[in-house]
């Protein structure tokens, strides 16, 4: 990007290079490539990259999100955490956590911000990172999707267990310090997309500015298969029919993101359905 920064050129620059980048790939007019790694700087917000990029309907029709990975320094992470709106916000929304510097971060502080990281996003895989080093099957193609086979890999993706523990309508858990919350809503039975997919639409309007991130699984009765969906701030994105795949219990959840959002509204909002 001629801009050298994401935040600055997002609404055009970035989509355009990104659409760019398909059409010449399938002319042949550059080598064929598999996936794309967008690299942010330290201080940017995924929330409306990742938002702005669903709204592209080129974009949205041939690239899909595998995973957001985030890099945290061992030695000053909990202090960039504590004093850094942007740091919170990335850690949040994060699939995976790569903590670099651990071999000169002593095992005090490592423990700190693992322990830190667990609290705001629980989640996402942490990896502890010496010198660079990282198995690239930690950070490629860990999202909803298994390449290899194309087979959807949805409790994967979601990071929650199949079997939720607790039952439908419990009160809500108390916000970290730091605003961050994360919560499972257990959705009721019987489920239609059809009546559920206008109260995720005027959920992400309502709660959109501290929506840091909704991601689920749906088993609705009017789908000859099981959706995954996925929202970021005010923009929710299409849903991934899980064509081939089931679960032996099909319980529907939805796993919630957000800063200082208000969990009971948003728990009222979706048992409605």
């Amino acid at each position: 990007l001629n801009s050298g920064c994401i935040c600055c050129s997002l609404k055009n620059e970035l989509a355009d290079t990104m659409r760019d980048l398909f059409f010449k790939r399938a002319l042949q007019a550059i080598p064929q490539f598999n996936r794309l790694v967008i690299e942010t700087t330290g201080m940017a917000d995924p929330g409306p990259i990742l938002g702005n990029l669903m709204n592209e309907s080129v974009i949205e029709s041939t690239f899909r999100l595998d995973a957001v990975v985030v890099t945290i320094d061992s030695v000053y992470g909990l202090k960039q955490l504590q004093e850094n709106t942007e740091a919170l916000k990335q850690a949040a929304v994060a699939d995976v956590l790569l903590l670099t510097k651990t071999d000169i971060a002593n095992s005090d502080e490592i423990k700190a911000l693992q322990e830190k990281l667990a609290e705001i996003n629980p989640g996402a895989s942490q990896h502890l990172i010496q010198h660079g080093e990282i198995n690239p099957d930690s950070i490629i193609d860990v999202g909803l999707f298994d390449p290899t086979g194309k087979i959807a890999t949805p409790q994967r993706w979601l990071r929650t267990p199949s079997k939720i523990s607790q039952p439908k309508g419990t009160l809500p858990q108390k916000a970290h310090q730091d605003g961050i919350t994360s919560f499972t809503v257990t959705m009721p039975k019987p489920l239609n997309w059809r009546d559920l997919k206008p109260v995720i639409l005027k959920l992400c309007q309502t709660h959109g500015s501290k929506l840091l991130r909704l991601k689920g699984i749906i088993h609705a009765e009017d789908q000859p298969a099981p959706l995954a969906i996925h929202a970021v701030h005010f923009t929710p994105y299409p849903p991934t029919l899980l064509e081939g795949w089931d679960e032996d219990e099909a319980i529907s959840r939805i796993v919630i993101i957000g800063k200082e959002i208000d969990e009971s509204e948003v728990r009222k909002a979706l048992m409605q359905v």
